[in-house]
């Protein structure tokens, strides 16, 4: 039992820092941007990117291999409807995450860049900081569902599960 209690633990801490981390980097990054100040969107900006490359990463990676090996572990078929439905989410999320990874080093890039030269935030900036506004709405509720689903463990009603 020891180790389904360590991979509950560690599945857990996962979910928090994927929650955590991703309502923090949001947070931070919108109220750098709304400053318009170049050099602290830069700074804000390598910040980001290297927590979600650190953080967020790690969780990304950590969540589906003890999330399989917990359901495994309690004799939960991966075939179970709120474990699919889950598992489904995960790729919509990460479908919307790693575009924002890249919008946020071309956020920071660009930033960078003005201040280097001491032009204003180009319009471009805009552009991408509005799409990655936008992506973090679909990926932070579908966490917030796969949470959820991850606390009731619905009977979805599915042909398999």
């Amino acid at each position: 039992m020891l180790w389904v209690d360590l991979l509950r633990w560690l599945h857990l801490i996962g979910a928090a820092v994927l929650l955590g981390t991703g309502a923090g980097i949001a947070f931070f990054m919108v109220m750098a941007v709304r400053t318009r100040q170049a050099d602290l969107i830069a700074h804000v900006g390598g910040v980001v990117v290297l927590a979600d490359m650190v953080f967020t990463a790690t969780a990304v990676l950590a969540q589906p291999v003890t999330g399989i090996l917990l359901a495994l572990a309690l004799g939960w078929p991966l075939t179970e409807g709120w474990i699919v439905a889950a598992l489904a989410l995960y790729l919509v999320v990460g479908a919307f995450w790693l575009p924002v990874v890249w919008i946020q080093a071309r956020l920071r890039d660009i930033a960078r860049d003005c201040v280097a030269t001491g032009r204003p935030l180009p319009a471009r900036f805009d552009r991408l900081y509005r799409i990655w506004f936008g992506f973090g709405f679909p990926a932070f509720a579908a966490v917030l569902a796969i949470l959820w689903l991850m606390i009731a463990r619905p009977a979805l009603g599915l042909p398999w599960g």
